[in-house]
């Protein structure tokens, strides 16, 4: 099975002034929500994808890793004590035990399963409960980055289409780009991860398709001759990296990109949606 993208945590110190400068690129972003283990969020839905901005809400709630038990918490802490940016990269599930099972097959290093319940806080001021499986993912070379998968136990009480309506006509995933030193080093993980066994390489670097959006892989060099000298210059030193995120917009002409240093550690890249057939 070939897992498209879910979603991708963006680690940021101040949600509030993240979730103000989204707004002021044109995007819907629900009102926060808080997490059992100290973190809060505000998310921003599209068709099937969404970005969550995530940040430290209650540090004292945090409980620290032990052996094979993953902390969401203290993993995203301790990106934030490096910086902000895209934390964890996250893919669909159809299913927890089914992933992990496929993982342990691959030869991945799987973390104990991980499940959790919240409070979703709605436009209209209800709430509503979510719930969620994640199958979590320890990759060596890249350990700064989380990997795992998401199943959601209650799509109809999360998904909601007053949070995918935007003002900058955004509607769907293109591209995560992915910033590595080497990208073939990751062509292993990376297809045991996604299930997509077929990709293609460039000279850019590496690149899989997913049945919702695209995974890139680049060079420094790469990323540089692709989305240009602002958005490189931008990018932290130490490798590799989530780089920089495509969503297509509805009536956009031209292709915007803003660059990481003014948005939270993370390029956002607005392109023109494409015509569908």
């Amino acid at each position: 099975m070939v897992r498209g993208l879910d979603h991708v945590v963006v680690a940021v110190k101040d949600l509030d002034a993240a979730g103000r400068a989204y707004s002021e690129l044109g995007f819907t972003v629900t009102p926060e929500n808080r997490h059992p283990w100290g973190t809060a969020n505000r998310l921003i839905q599209f068709d099937g994808f969404f970005i969550e901005l995530l940040s430290v809400a209650d540090a004292n709630l945090i409980a620290e890793p032990a052996g094979k038990q993953f902390s969401f918490g203290a993993f995203n802490r301790d990106f934030l004590a490096c910086g902000e940016g895209a934390s964890m990269l996250v893919l669909e599930s159809k299913g927890a035990s089914e992933d992990r099972e496929a993982f342990l097959k691959s030869g991945l290093d799987v973390y104990e399963p991980f499940s959790f319940e919240r409070t979703a806080h709605l436009s209209d001021g209800s709430t509503t409960s979510v719930a969620f499986d994640l199958t979590i993912l320890n990759n060596p070379l890249s350990p700064q980055i989380g990997y795992f998968t998401c199943f959601n136990k209650y799509p109809e009480n999360f998904w909601k289409p007053d949070f995918q309506t935007h003002s900058n006509g955004a509607r769907a995933v293109q591209t995560v780009y992915m910033l590595a030193e080497d990208p073939s080093d990751h062509h292993e993980f990376l297809g045991a991860f996604t299930g997509q066994r077929e990709m293609r390489a460039t000279s850019l670097g590496l690149e899989l398709e997913t049945p919702r959006g695209k995974v890139f892989v680049l060079s420094p060099a790469g990323y540089r001759s692709l989305l240009g000298e602002a958005a490189a210059n931008a990018v932290a030193d130490d490798l590799p990296i989530l780089a920089a995120l495509e969503i297509e917009c509805e009536g956009l002409n031209t292709t915007r990109i803003v660059p990481a240093n003014e948005l939270f550690g993370l390029t956002i890249v607005l392109t023109p949606a494409k015509e569908r057939t």
